[in-house]
């Protein structure tokens, strides 16, 4: 397989990131968001469709399924020639499509697998198929090396309702990584956005340690696509950073402030995307 390339002015090495997710058109969250996160960030992006929607900052008005023989024929067909260095899975929709996505990454292996678990749309459409809740967590929550759910996920992984303190965050954090593989080295980033208050504290968990990522509610209404960056940023980071911890800092650093710089955009009349290039223009 083909290495990653050479960046000449710094010599290191530029990590090569994969995300598996669904289409959103207008550009502010699923594959198209990851890969602008991603190549912000310093790595190279890849992506594998795993839905089709119609959607824009309002609402989602269709969705179409890929055929999950293909999405694992584009699986195999990129990691047979890319050396994948990190994944990100977002929107797969079905359950059929679920479980081919868990077969491919458990015959390549990537070294990161980051898992956002995206069940609704920020319109409140659904994404998910509740038939495919159980292969989420059944086949592919065993892979992942980082999940990263927010309190209404984190409540139907969990089949409970969602949790509404900090407090209450802490058990939920400790049952999900409890469901998670015992092996090797996994975490949980649980996400407090929807918290009630200004205060948007993220819990970062190993099984051993709870670490708090603090953080703000900033004021504005462009906040489609939040998860999707956050994750794919996680995902261009995890190659380039001394552990998880690190990379969780600086990919809730990038997303705060891909989102202090959104209203410089100007795309559609809902719930616009974050700024992913915020600090080129």
């Amino acid at each position: 397989m083909n290495g990653a390339v050479l960046s000449p002015e710094s010599g290191r090495r530029i990590p090569n990131a994969l995300s598996i997710a669904g289409v959103d058109p207008s550009g502010g969250a699923g594959v198209l968001a990851d890969v602008k996160a991603m190549s912000a960030l310093g790595a190279y992006g890849c992506a594998v469709v795993a839905a089709l929607t119609a959607q824009n900052t309002q609402g989602v008005t269709g969705i179409a399924p890929v055929p999950p023989a293909f999405v694992g024929q584009q699986i195999d067909t990129v990691f047979a020639d890319v050396h994948i260095d990190a994944v990100k899975i977002g929107m797969l929709g079905q359950q059929p499509v679920t479980l081919v996505v868990a077969e491919k990454l458990a015959r390549w292996q990537p070294p990161h697998v980051v898992l956002d678990p995206v069940m609704v749309a920020k319109s409140g459409d659904l994404l998910l198929e509740r038939e495919a809740v159980g292969a989420l967590r059944e086949a592919l929550l065993p892979l992942a090396t980082l999940l990263t759910p927010n309190l209404p996920e984190a409540g139907v992984l969990l089949e409970e309702r969602p949790v509404e303190t900090l407090k209450e965050m802490r058990r939920v954090a400790e049952r999900l990584r409890n469901i998670m593989a015992y092996s090797g080295q996994r975490w949980v980033m649980l996400k407090g956005g929807h918290l009630p208050g200004n205060d948007t504290v993220d819990l970062l968990h190993d099984g051993d340690r709870m670490i708090e990522l603090p953080g703000y509610r900033i004021d504005t209404r462009n906040t489609h696509g939040t998860g999707c960056t956050l994750s794919a940023a996680l995902a261009a980071l995890l190659p380039q950073c001394e552990d998880v911890p690190e990379a969780a800092r600086r990919a809730k650093a990038y997303l705060a402030e891909a989102l202090r710089h959104a209203d410089r955009l100007q795309v559609g009349s809902g719930h616009g995307p974050t700024h992913h290039f915020h600090a080129w223009w």
